[in-house]
């Protein structure tokens, strides 16, 4: 298989559902385990250094890919719109890497559920979608999940969860920006940019708390920045084999590893607010998932319309 493939081509493939689904399960327990990496190296380092050193091995992983497809992935002619989804995707790092250090690992998992939330109220604000009275009660009602998590006047509202939040909000604006570049870029020309731009960021963060690590700490680092690769090509790749809305459902399990990595590594007890709450965020995430899918169809009909009508006119 080409490496620079593009994800956004579903085509290329029969649709293979187990396959996707096991990329997927793969996918949530990377990333629960960067989570977990995070936490424990913060003991030493500081989270914003972590997220740097997240980004430049991560990037190494991935310099192989140079070996076969030599620097042509870089070849762009959006790089201004790379420039932008690598700077929301620096911030969306350093908030997450924030909030991981700070709160349970299973209650971030849950408030970062609502990025799909955000990412259709933007779809709403920004570029103007209609809305159901369906889609505005899922949003309602995700929402109060939120409110579920964070308790507020019952809890302490604690800066861990208030990174969550607003990584949730950068994660948001980070899909759209992703869906946008899709259209002309592969998904290694994504990744690739994203490093080149993501790394240097969080390098002048970093350096406001800057400790020199430890060999052992370097280990963990490394160990960070692989699951962080592993767990978006695995995500990409799930999302190539398989159709998203059958994917979907399983993304949940990422708040069930990060409870379990949480209890044995940490002996963190997720509490029956941050489940309840994170439960009905993800509900209210895939009926809206399933909103879209009409309107997927919709415009891919209308595609294929067209492209049977320009190939009988040439």
């Amino acid at each position: 298989m080409n490496l620079s493939d593009d994800i956004s081509s579903p085509a290329l493939r029969r649709p293979n559902t187990i396959l996707g689904i096991g990329l997927m399960l793969g996918s949530t327990l990377a990333f629960a385990a960067m989570h977990a990496c995070i936490r424990h190296v913060s003991a030493n380092v500081h989270p914003f250094e972590a997220a740097f050193f997240r980004y430049l091995f991560g990037g190494l992983v991935l310099v192989p890919m140079f070996f076969q497809d030599g620097f042509s992935p870089l070849r762009t002619e959006r790089l201004g719109l790379h420039a932008v989804r690598g700077t929301v995707q620096a911030f969306q790092g350093l908030l997450s890497f924030l909030a991981v250090t700070l709160a349970p690992l299973a209650k971030v998992t849950a408030v970062q559920f609502t990025a799909p939330l955000f990412t259709t109220l933007a779809a709403v604000l920004i570029l103007k979608e209609r809305v159901s009275c369906g889609r505005v009660l899922a949003l309602l009602i995700g929402f109060a999940g939120t409110w579920i998590i964070i308790r507020p006047g019952l809890a302490t509202l604690d800066t861990g969860v208030l990174s969550a939040l607003l990584s949730a909000v950068f994660l948001a604006a980070n899909i759209i920006l992703v869906k946008l570049l899709a259209r002309t870029e592969t998904s290694v020309t994504i990744t690739m940019y994203q490093t080149l731009v993501t790394t240097p960021i969080c390098l002048v963060f970093a350096l406001f708390d800057w400790t020199v690590p430890t060999l052992p700490d370097l280990g963990w680092l490394f160990l960070l920045g692989t699951f962080g690769t592993i767990a978006h090509i695995c995500l990409a790749e799930a999302c190539k084999v398989a159709d998203v809305t059958t994917l979907l459902p399983f993304d949940y399990m990422r708040l069930v590893w990060a409870g379990l990595l949480g209890y044995l590594l940490f002996f963190e007890i997720p509490d029956q607010w941050t489940v309840l709450g994170g439960t009905v965020i993800f509900v209210c995430g895939l009926y809206l998932l399933f909103c879209e899918r009409p309107k997927t169809r919709e415009n891919k009909r209308k595609k294929d319309e067209q492209r049977s009508r320009s190939g009988r006119t040439q």
